[in-house]
C-alpha cells in the first residue's frame, strides 16, 4: 500500500502557478515573439494574459532573471535580455550546420524525451492530453496547406515534455529549441528531403504511435514509440553523413584520376 501512495502521489504532482509562467515565457523567448531587447508586458497585462496575480508574476519574472533570459530595469520595465541564457545554457546558440551536431543533439533529446513520454503517459491531465493532441493536428493542417510544420512538431514534443508536470524537462527542450527539429525550415540541418510531404508524412505516423500510447496511459509504449522515433531520426542524419562521405570519396578519386 504505501509503494502504491508514492505512485499516487507522483501521478498527481501539479506545477506551480509561477512554474507555468516561467515555461510559458521561455517558450514565447525562445519561439522569437520576445525578441532580444525587447520590453515584456507589464506585471498587470501579464497577470490578465496568463489568469494570475501580480505577486505569481513577480515570482516568475524572478526565476526567469535568475535563469539569465530577462532583466528588469529600474522605472522602465522588464526586457529580454540581448544575449539570454537559459537555466541550462545557451546550447545551441552557435552549433553551426554540421551533421554531427545534429547527431549530439538527437543523442540529448532521447535522454530527455524518451522518458519524458512515458512520464507524460502517467501523468497528464486532459488539458495537457489535449494541448498534444493540438499540436498534432495542427501538423497535420499545416502539412495539408504545404506550410512550413517545424513550429507544430516542436510543439509536439514540448506539450509532451509539459505533460510530465516536471517543468525540468520543459527548459531543456526550450533549451535546445527550434534549431533541434529537423523538418523546420530555420534548422541548420534541414534538408530537401527532411522537408518532403513523404518525410513529413512518416513523421506524423511517429508521432501517432507516440500519441496513442500517452492517450492509453501506457508508459513503457510511449518510452517505446519515442525511442522509435528519435533512433530513425538518429538514422536519417547517420544516412546523411554516410552519402557526403560518398561525395568526398568519389570527388577525392576523380580528382586523382
Amino acid at each position: 500500500m504505501a509503494a502504491d501512495a508514492v505512485v499516487d502521489l507522483r501521478i498527481e504532482r501539479r506545477p506551480k502557478l509561477s512554474e507555468s509562467v516561467v515555461s510559458a515565457i521561455r517558450a514565447q523567448v525562445v519561439s522569437g515573439e520576445y525578441a532580444p531587447g525587447q520590453k515584456l508586458p507589464t506585471e498587470s497585462r501579464m497577470g490578465e494574459l496568463f489568469g494570475v496575480s501580480r505577486t505569481v508574476v513577480r515570482e516568475a519574472i524572478a526565476t526567469l532573471a535568475a535563469d539569465g533570459l530577462v532583466e528588469a530595469r529600474q522605472g522602465a520595465g522588464v526586457f529580454v535580455k540581448d544575449h539570454p541564457t537559459l537555466a541550462f545554457g545557451s546550447i545551441t546558440l552557435d552549433v553551426g550546420n554540421k551533421i554531427s551536431h545534429a547527431l549530439n543533439v538527437i543523442e540529448v533529446r532521447m535522454g530527455l524525451e524518451i522518458e519524458s513520454a512515458g512520464l507524460a503517459a502517467l501523468r497528464r491531465n486532459a488539458a495537457q492530453e489535449a494541448q498534444i493532441h493540438e499540436a498534432f493536428f495542427e501538423f497535420d493542417r499545416l502539412l495539408e496547406r504545404g506550410e512550413a510544420t517545424g513550429k507544430s512538431d516542436f510543439a509536439f514534443h514540448r506539450a509532451i515534455a509539459a505533460a510530465t508536470n516536471n517543468s525540468y524537462y520543459v527548459e531543456v527542450l526550450d533549451a535546445l529549441g527550434m534549431r533541434a527539429i529537423p523538418c523546420d525550415v530555420a534548422s541548420p540541418w534541414g534538408t530537401d528531403s527532411m522537408l518532403s510531404r513523404n518525410y513529413q508524412e512518416g513523421l506524423q505516423r511517429e508521432h501517432l504511435a507516440i500519441l496513442k500510447a500517452i492517450s492509453a496511459s501506457d508508459p513503457e509504449a510511449a518510452r517505446a514509440a519515442m525511442r522509435a522515433h528519435l533512433t530513425a531520426s538518429q538514422e536519417r542524419y547517420r544516412a546523411l553523413l554516410s552519402g557526403q562521405q560518398a561525395k568526398w570519396i568519389s570527388g577525392t578519386a576523380k580528382r586523382k584520376g
